[in-house]
């Protein structure tokens, strides 16, 4: 095979998964117009058309399914012969794709990257950041970090901390028009915002617990989407009750434009993993970053031991009164009441990596 024809076929084999030109360039590093050039002279060559594109969309022909199901095991197998080559290297090298929860990058991935590529130089980073859990075999991710309970079972997860609690809140227009709920099933009777993580998917139950008590409540509501900037803007404007990361809701928790409900029931609390094939050979720049993220969780929750790292999780518009502030103790270091309780996140101190973009959307700011 000559190398132009095993170029034009990685190029076929991109814009296949991606089901995109401008997405396939981006990755393969060259122009839209060439990669366009390069998937034409293909077809020419084999006398056949193997996308349908429009200026909207891309798919694939039936000679074109047929195509990517013969190449996809042989760029795997190609893939496979760099990393053993690789194997004989002193440091790893090559370019990581990773697939990342929108919330994990903020908390996991985004404080460590610096280290990360300071002890791993010649590793380069492709992150995409999505709410969704993406197919990383079908789309040639590298590996992925995503909550624990949301990774397939034909996945390979490692724990790697992060750990962090989801609230059920409400605005005060919202709960002044209704009844305050006071147990889980209380939701039942009230419209609640849900979640999926993608266009196909079911909406999430959500989980709380109590002692030894732990329950699912299939909540029912007017609004389903898959964007947590939309259900929290939603929430802000009166439209029902929503379940969402602590961190997200807390400072605007703390400025009384939303209310905590159901403080005596703890919120569910996940934690992420790095995941990866069970069906693929491990390339060493994936076990170097399994192995690097393991030691960070690790180092992190021994530094953090004692001493939770706060992230503003404080509810000062709790519906209950505090009971720090009834017995007249002063407020705590960040100046609020001592109502609510601070969430902590394992990792190094550090200060996190702003959430504007997503809180700007959500609040009108």
């Amino acid at each position: 095979m000559r190398g132009t024809q095993f170029a034009q076929l990685t190029a076929f084999v991109a814009v296949a998964e991606n089901r995109s030109f401008t997405k396939a360039a981006s990755h393969l590093g060259i122009k839209v117009p060439s990669l366009s050039h390069a998937i034409r002279s293909l077809e020419e060559q084999f006398g056949v058309r193997l996308l349908n594109r429009t200026t909207r969309s891309v798919a694939l022909t039936d000679a074109g399914e047929q195509l990517l199901g013969h190449l996809t095991p042989v760029l795997e197998s190609v893939d496979r012969a760099i990393d053993a080559v690789n194997e004989f290297r002193e440091k790893p090298t090559g370019t990581l794709r990773l697939t990342v929860h929108p919330v994990a990058a903020a908390t996991v991935i985004g404080p460590v990257l610096a280290r990360f590529s300071a002890a791993y130089p010649e590793i380069g980073l492709d992150i995409s950041v999505e709410v969704g859990r993406r197919d990383i075999v079908g789309e040639r991710f590298d590996a992925g970090v995503h909550l624990d309970e949301s990774i397939a079972q034909d996945m390979i997860a490692v724990p790697i901390g992060g750990q962090f609690r989801f609230s059920a809140v409400a605005s005060p227009d919202y709960l002044a028009k209704t009844s305050v709920p006071m147990v889980p099933d209380d939701l039942r009777q009230h419209n609640c915002i849900r979640y999926r993580a993608g266009p196909d998917g079911d909406p999430h139950p959500w989980k709380f617990c109590r002692a030894d008590q732990v329950l699912d409540v299939d909540v029912k509501g007017s609004l389903i989407v898959n964007d947590p900037a939309l259900a929290l803007r939603a929430a802000l404007d009166g439209m029902g009750i929503v379940q969402l990361p602590e961190m997200w809701i807390a400072p605007l928790v703390a400025e009384g434009r939303l209310v905590r409900l159901l403080s005596g029931w703890s919120p569910r609390r996940t934690e992420f993993s790095v995941f990866y094939s069970s069906r693929r050979h491990l390339p060493i720049k994936v076990r170097a970053l399994v192995d690097f993220l393991r030691k960070e969780a690790r180092d992190g929750a021994q530094a953090e031991e004692g001493r939770p790292v706060c992230l503003a999780a404080v509810a000062a518009a709790d519906l209950r009164p505090s009971e720090h502030s009834a017995n007249g103790e002063k407020p705590n270091a960040v100046g609020l009441p001592w109502t609510g309780e601070v969430i902590p996140i394992l990792r190094r101190a550090a200060s996190p990596p702003p959430l504007e973009s997503t809180l700007a959307i959500a609040t009108g700011r």
